[in-house]
């Protein structure tokens, strides 16, 4: 859990590390292991390290945007960075050079390190940047973030217009929806994308097939069958829902809030917009909410801590509770835990608020991106269109167990690996944005506003119209500290 979405610490030591041709050893990165959560990559939080901050002037030339067509011919030296992490380094260094392969006269220079920023940072200072990086927001140095504040970050809109190079479609019809429409890859709300995603990892709720069959249940699909499901489970001394800690209910929230509230208001909720609390729609949410809690098992509370929580996720293998939202990464941690005969582990996108409404599922993504001092970013653009193709995804997925965000990417998979990531082909919708970050507001977080208050509602030590009145309160200062 500790590790649920941080899977890189970075270090404070500078070290240093040249680049190499891609394929050779010398790219072999340094520093302290990644952690790895069954393939789940990198990301964490919002924090921002102003250590990385780069010069905006030192940014070099736009490059023009409107030739769609990609690089075809084109040679050279394209330099690309890459953060390790858990998924290691051969896959990028077999990309690198199938690239090399398909673009005769074009080299390909990889720096990838545990502690990527540390390794380029002295030389963007000095106004040499990489072509293409790939470090996703969430860093604790928060070198993507320093570059979208600073508006040093090349516009990637025409790479989704680009032929995947070697087949037919485009970049943009080859991603799944949802994943490039979000404010993470467009940061400026001006309908222009900046970050293009990269490996994903969806949460949603996890519970035991076996058990489903062997009482002949059905999944619910909305909130209504939960109920009905609950009181079914109740009868037979099982809870309805479990968490591993209260910080599981951001992806979870998340994806509730969007079902409610879809996009538009969705987004304004995210920037703690006035009044957003107010609506029939933000209502629901938190209605559904304190429902669940009465749902919850009632030891739930007193195990979610970072030493106690694989109690809660034990609750799931041993039929006390049916409902549990996380990541992949549980897979792997409750692997040696004993459970029920004929256990299964299922994967499912929450229930809709409405008949026929939307199902959600929260993703966690990483992100790849060009600095507007790249120079060459025609073949930089070239190598990121390069990374949706059927052949780097088989890369990506064989050597490192990476899933690209690509239609037709969860048939190659087979396993628990299908199960959940084929939740977006069964119709549910992607949801990857999150709350805004402001400057720092004492006695207030997002964790402390919208999460955590889930462990007083199952208790009992708060109310509903408690949560509601904290929420409308610290949405009111945070919403200053955007200003």
């Amino acid at each position: 859990m500790k590790w649920k979405k941080i899977l890189c610490i970075m270090m404070a030591a500078v070290l240093a590390a040249g680049t190499a041709a891609c394929g050779s050893d010398d790219s072999k990165g340094s520093g302290s292991d990644a952690n790895g959560s069954n393939g789940t990559a990198d990301e964490g939080g919002t924090k921002t390290d102003g250590d990385t901050k780069t010069d905006a002037d030192n940014a070099g030339s736009n490059t023009d945007q409107e030739d769609n067509s990609g690089s075809e011919g084109a040679s050279g030296t394209l330099k690309v960075a890459v953060v390790e992490t858990a998924y290691g380094q051969d896959m990028w260094k077999e990309i690198c050079t199938a690239f090399e392969n398909e673009h005769e006269g074009v080299t390909v220079e990889l720096t990838i390190d545990k502690k990527l920023e540390d390794v380029i940072s002295s030389e963007m200072k000095l106004g040499n940047f990489p072509d293409v990086i790939m470090r996703a927001v969430g860093g604790e140095a928060g070198l993507t973030e320093t570059f979208v504040k600073d508006n040093n970050i090349a516009e990637l809109t025409d790479v989704l217009s680009m032929t995947v190079p070697g087949e037919s479609a485009t970049v943009g019809e080859k991603i799944l929806p949802g994943f490039v429409d979000n404010s993470i890859t467009n940061p400026y709300g001006d309908g222009k994308t900046y970050l293009m995603p990269m490996f994903y990892g969806p949460c949603g709720l996890f519970y035991n097939q076996g058990l489903f069959k062997e009482k002949g249940w059905e999944v619910p699909e909305t909130w209504d069958g939960m109920w009905e499901l609950a009181e079914k489970a109740k009868a037979e001394n099982i809870a309805l829902f479990t968490y591993p800690t209260a910080g599981y209910f951001d992806a979870f929230f998340y994806a509730l809030l969007h079902e409610s509230m879809g996009n538009d208001q969705f987004q304004e909720a995210l920037k703690y917009g006035e009044g957003v609390w107010d609506t029939p729609q933000a209502q629901a949410v938190f209605d559904i909410i304190e429902k669940l809690a009465s749902y919850t098992e009632s030891t739930t509370p007193a195990n979610a801590n970072d030493n106690d929580f694989r109690k809660n996720q034990q609750l799931i293998l041993d039929n006390k509770a049916l409902f549990m939202p996380n990541g992949n990464w549980v897979i792997g941690e409750m692997a040696d835990a004993p459970r029920e005969d004929g256990f299964e582990w299922g994967f499912t996108a929450l229930p809709a608020i409405t008949e026929g409404g939307e199902r959600a599922s929260y993703s966690f993504f990483e992100q790849v991106w060009m600095p507007m001092g790249a120079e060459n970013q025609d073949l930089g653009k070239e190598f990121i269109a390069y990374l949706y193709s059927d052949n780097a995804a088989g890369i990506f997925a064989e050597k490192g167990g990476a899933v690209q965000p690509i239609q037709g990417m969860t048939d190659k998979l087979d396993g628990d690996n299908k199960l959940y990531y084929s939740i977006y082909d069964d119709g549910a919708v992607a949801v990857m944005d999150a709350f805004a970050t402001t400057d720092p507001v004492e006695g207030i977080t997002v964790r402390t506003t919208f999460f955590d208050p889930i462990n007083s509602l199952v208790t009992g030590d708060k109310s509903k119209d408690d949560w509601i009145n904290q929420v409308k309160s610290d949405s009111d200062a945070l919403r200053e500290a955007l200003k």
